[in-house]
């Protein structure tokens, strides 16, 4: 999806939503383990109520790579259910040299269909490269997280008097255009936005930390927003668990539907 196609979703939809697929087998109601595919049939289900509400959708690699084999046929499933008109984040973190970083891209970009893979970018350019250059397919860089721990690396200041994840973000600027390359920046940080947009205007922005995490949607809608739209606000856990039973898909709808309202008033005719 160019970036343009994901402009013109964001105004179609009235929404810069990214439901966050974390899919827990814990945490899904009881009567879905009765099914073949608990995980998919969740997925599914919240899919079929929350499309309409948002642009994108986020399936977190931990929750189905630790079921082994059958955890990755859920998410295979699962992406190819996601309708075509949305953009599939594959929120994989990975980040490794060289030949290992284009199997990485392949993998996600080419065998399972994503049109985005999450990477970290700690190991330098030639960590990050093998990922760019797949027709409208994008990187997404770890750059602020919402975490607690971003403090420790992240927020820590350098030699040139910036703090660490603006070193990266401005490096990886140099690497790719605005058409492919988006960073992370978590709604915990909700006091750092205006800055990131001082030095990096066009960027689209993936903002985890809205809803289970706390972030501000108004605050970070306020200082984020550019011409284009430029975010996609995750939210995971306080959709996809809204209600345990068996109305948890309409629970999912509402507090997506309440986000996407709220973001409504943001999005330029």
């Amino acid at each position: 999806m160019s970036k343009a196609a994901l402009y013109d979703f964001i105004r179609q939809q009235r929404s810069f939503l990214c439901v966050g697929l974390d899919t827990d087998m814990s945490k899904i109601p009881d009567f879905l383990l009765e099914h073949e595919d608990p995980i998919f049939e969740f997925n599914k289900r919240i899919i079929d109520a929350t499309h309409d509400l948002c642009v994108a959708y986020k399936p977190n690699l931990a929750f189905y790579e630790v079921l082994g084999s059958s955890g990755w046929e859920s998410l295979q499933k699962t992406i190819a259910y996601i309708p075509d008109t949305h953009l599939v984040i594959a929120d994989a973190k990975r980040g490794d040299i060289g030949n290992t970083s284009q199997y990485y891209a392949k993998a996600f970009f080419e065998a399972l269909g994503a049109d985005a893979v999450t990477v970290a970018p700690y190991m330098g350019r030639d960590s990050v490269q093998p990922f760019l250059g797949f027709p409208n397919k994008w990187v997404v860089v770890l750059a602020l997280t919402s975490n607690a721990g971003s403090e420790d690396f992240q927020l820590s200041q350098q030699p040139e008097g910036v703090p660490l994840y603006e070193k990266v973000m401005r490096h990886c600027m140099e690497w790719a255009s605005p058409d492919e390359l988006m960073f992370v920046v978590g709604a915990t940080h909700p006091e750092q936005f205006e800055h990131i947009r001082s030095f990096c205007p066009d960027h689209f922005l993936l903002i985890p930390g809205v809803g289970a995490q706390g972030g501000d949607l108004e605050a970070i809608s306020k200082a984020a927003l550019n011409d284009h739209c430029g975010v996609l606000v995750n939210a995971s856990r306080s959709i996809l668990y809204a209600s345990k039973g068996a109305d948890f898909a309409d629970a999912a709808r509402a507090e997506a539907k309440s986000m996407q309202a709220a973001m409504d008033k943001w999005i330029l005719s």
